[in-house]
């Protein structure tokens, strides 16, 4: 058997390799692991998945973008168990990541329908009588009779008005869009038409602009402009940054005045077209969409930390 030369140079040692390295496959076979190996490799696996559901988007972030409702109302089907990832009931901090399996209320949800897709957004003119309900279990007509049919997922409400509230409503296949728009800490304008009887002071006036206790806390118009008016009524449009309950309304009956008609003329950037009679809707462009998911990111951008 060859041994190799050694040379000394210096007080270093250097081993000079005689025989040829041995370069087939045989050489590099793997060996078998070891225990130790095995559950070294285990954990790197193991830390491999977790890293990787990290990266998934959260359950009702992911289910709203499919169109099953807002992200408000997924969460609260996660919190009462109704929404199953790979066969466990979900909590509403699991992530998805493709090829899991997703249930909700019990029925699969389909891959296909949780890629990325052209969102829909429309304007709908609510006349009054129409209640912002799926079902009334009262019979009464809903603002959901009149909407257009969908293949697939289904119209959201962005926010909702009272049964003697007209005006503009949107709804969108996208529910996370809804959540964003509907959020108040976007501080998307919405912009009322509000009729009144009686005289209405400067002070009170004064009142509802600097802020008011109700409630549920204190609310306020961001802007007042008179609109002019005959007799007892008298024209006012209003602006607010949120969409509480009636608000409109329980700030003019906390000056003790009565609104008689009241009707919601903007959202955002959008307006009711003279065309788009009431009980009637008409889709967004690509354009106006743009701009209202625009507005949501000046929303966050401007929030206070």
């Amino acid at each position: 058997m060859k041994k190799n030369n050694i040379k000394s140079e210096g007080k270093r040692r250097v081993n000079i390799r005689t025989k040829p390295r041995d370069t087939s496959k045989k050489a590099f076979r793997r060996k078998p692991m070891g225990k130790v190996g095995r559950k070294i490799h285990g954990d790197l696996e193991q830390d491999s998945v977790n890293a990787d559901s990290l990266h998934g988007e959260r359950l009702q972030k992911v289910l709203a973008k499919a169109g099953y409702g807002s992200r408000r109302e997924i969460e609260r089907w996660i919190e009462k168990g109704e929404v199953k990832l790979n066969g466990k009931i979900a909590s509403l901090g699991d992530r998805y990541n493709p090829g899991d399996l997703l249930k909700v209320r019990n029925k699969l949800v389909q891959e296909s329908r949780l890629k990325a897709k052209h969102s829909r957004v429309i304007i709908y003119h609510k006349p009054v009588g129409e209640v912002t309900t799926r079902s009334d279990p009262e019979g009464r007509a809903t603002v959901f009779d009149n909407l257009p049919k969908l293949g697939a997922g289904r119209w959201i409400a962005v926010g909702r008005l009272d049964i003697n509230t007209s005006g503009l409503l949107l709804f969108t296949t996208d529910g996370e869009l809804a959540n964003q728009l509907m959020h108040p800490s976007t501080q998307i304008e919405r912009e009322y038409a509000v009729r009144v009887l009686g005289e209405v002071t400067n002070e009170a006036l004064c009142n509802m602009s600097k802020g008011v206790e109700l409630e549920d806390g204190i609310a306020k118009f961001e802007k007042i402009t008179d609109q002019g008016g005959q007799g007892a009524n008298h024209w006012y449009h209003v602006v607010l940054k949120e969409g509480r309950n009636r608000e409109v309304r329980r700030l003019w009956e906390s000056q003790g005045v009565t609104v008689s008609r009241l009707m919601r003329i903007r959202y955002g950037n959008i307006t009711i077209p003279r065309a788009v009679r009431p009980g009637k809707q008409q889709d967004l462009s690509a354009t106006e969409i743009a701009e209202l998911r625009r507005l949501v990111e000046q929303g966050k951008t401007a929030r206070p930390e």
